[in-house]
């Protein structure tokens, strides 16, 4: 992008949400007085008698964590959704104004170790390979319910980003319905594959291969770039290099690859400023509700609220809630920032 965009206000079209998105690069140096964050702190203890999620203790439920060695997946304790709900709607005065529906749905919480104190960044390669393989069971199991449309799988990371629990673990909830932000995706993928006979993302992923900005890191199968229209001021996507639709299809080469990709962006994001570094990540597949998808990618996203220290976060209120997502520092000087940290060993 030439120095106009790099240096001015401006604003970005998020293809796959159809929303624009204010750049304000001007205001990178503005003073800040604002609210500051403690500074995270490794947890260090490979056991803790008072998590529950650690082997062999007891659940707030009252449930018992058993002894496991590998991944653990259960029930949620205190599930937002109930597979078991009764079907009912809402629609006063059959007026659409206010219309409320049951939501049957299931929630799952996915252990990713045994031990305490480790994460994606920290973990042994072979420990995220069975991850991302028990993911995939997951994502098939959930999805073959012909009452379940779609399938979230996510983690949320650190404090900052409402994580109950240092454990390393991450939640699917599977929906009776297709929630909001995979429906804009479809909607904007679904028009795209119409007109153009190919999916947004693999073309928009051709895109950005050719140009390079904003590429942070890639291997023989995966690419994590800072998307052309992020809002968070380190967001990344991580596309496929060859099609594929959902978690549940991925090949081998390509689950090696994402766990190789987990691990390295995990990681890289520790270096940025020298703290463990919070987020929310998830996966985007194709939703379970028996169509075919030619026109969904699948992909991930990450999206954590540091802004210019491990002190001071990205604050989404104002203009944001009232007007359209803003970020100030462009999404090609994240990715230069990024790209140094993911290439360190």
């Amino acid at each position: 992008m030439n120095d106009t965009f790099l240096q001015s206000p401006h604003r970005r079209w998020n293809a796959l949400k159809r929303e624009w998105v204010l750049v304000s690069p001007h205001r990178t140096q503005r003073p800040w007085q604002g609210q500051t964050e403690e500074t995270a702190k490794p947890t260090t203890a490979q056991y803790d008698p008072t998590c529950y999620l650690c082997p062999g203790n007891t659940r707030a439920g009252g449930h018992i964590t058993p002894d496991y060695s590998g991944t653990f997946v259960f029930e949620n304790d205190y599930a937002a959704l109930k597979p078991d709900v009764t079907p009912a709607t809402f629609d006063l005065a059959s007026a659409g104004l206010l219309r409320a529906e049951t939501e049957r749905g299931i929630c799952r919480v996915v252990c990713f170790d045994p031990r305490h104190d480790l994460t994606l960044a920290t973990m042994e390669l072979p420990a995220i390979r069975r991850v991302v393989a028990t993911w995939a069971e997951q994502a098939a199991e959930l999805g073959a319910d012909p009452k379940i449309q779609y399938v979230q799988i996510f983690e949320n990371r650190g404090a900052m980003m409402g994580a109950s629990n240092p454990h390393p673990h991450g939640q699917i909830w599977a929906t009776e319905h297709i929630p909001n932000e995979p429906a804009l995706e479809l909607a904007s993928q679904l028009e795209y594959f119409a007109a153009h006979e190919s999916p947004l993302l693999s073309d928009y992923l051709s895109l950005e291969l050719k140009q390079a900005e904003r590429i942070v890191a890639e291997n023989n199968t995966w690419v994590a770039l800072v998307p052309f229209w992020a809002v968070w001021p380190f967001e990344l996507m991580l596309l496929p290099k060859q099609y594929v639709s959902s978690i549940d299809t991925l090949s081998e080469e390509q689950r090696e690859g994402l766990a190789a990709m987990l691990q390295q962006v995990a990681a890289g994001y520790n270096r940025v400023f020298d703290t463990p570094f919070p987020y929310s990540m998830g996966l985007h597949s194709a939703p379970t509700d028996g169509e075919p998808h030619p026109e969904w990618l699948m992909h991930l996203h990450f999206y954590p609220p540091l802004l210019r220290s491990a002190t001071v976060r990205k604050f989404m209120v104002g203009f944001e809630l009232l007007g359209s997502p803003q970020r100030d520092i462009t999404p090609e000087s994240a990715a230069d920032t990024l790209r140094k940290v993911m290439a360190q060993s």
